[in-house]
Parts: C-alpha cells; structure tokens; sequence
C-alpha cells in the first residue's frame, strides 16, 4: 500500500511532466494561438505545483513517516 507521502510525490512528478510537455509544445508550434495556450497551460500546472509541494511539505511535518528518503 503507497502512503500519502509517496502518492503525492508521485502526483507531482506527473504534474511536472506534464508541464515540460506543454512547454515543449508551446516551442515547438509555429500557432501562434497555440503557443500561448501551452504556455498557459504550463503556468496552470506550475501553480498546480506550488500548492502539491506546500501541501506534502505539511504532510511531512505532521507525519515525519512520510517524508522522502
């Protein structure tokens, strides 16, 4: 069974990727529409992951069995 802490962490490796992906798009479409979709979709994930990473940061402070080693 995976624990909170691990799960989170691998929620937001996903959303990392994901990320990196429309980012990689975004450079590589000559639409220019499409460009700055990708590029809001990559900032959407980014503060996606900003509140992922506060929250598994209070996760590992109340439940130090969590944290990653």
């Amino acid at each position: 069974m995976m624990t909170v802490g691990t799960q989170m962490q691998q929620a937001i490796a996903g959303i990392q990727s994901a990320a990196a992906t429309m980012k990689t798009f975004a450079l590589e479409t000559d639409d220019k529409n499409a460009q700055k979709e990708f590029q809001q979709l990559a900032q959407t994930f980014e503060n996606s992951l900003q509140v992922l990473q506060k929250r598994q940061k209070y996760i590992e402070q109340q439940e130090p069995q969590y944290k990653q080693q």
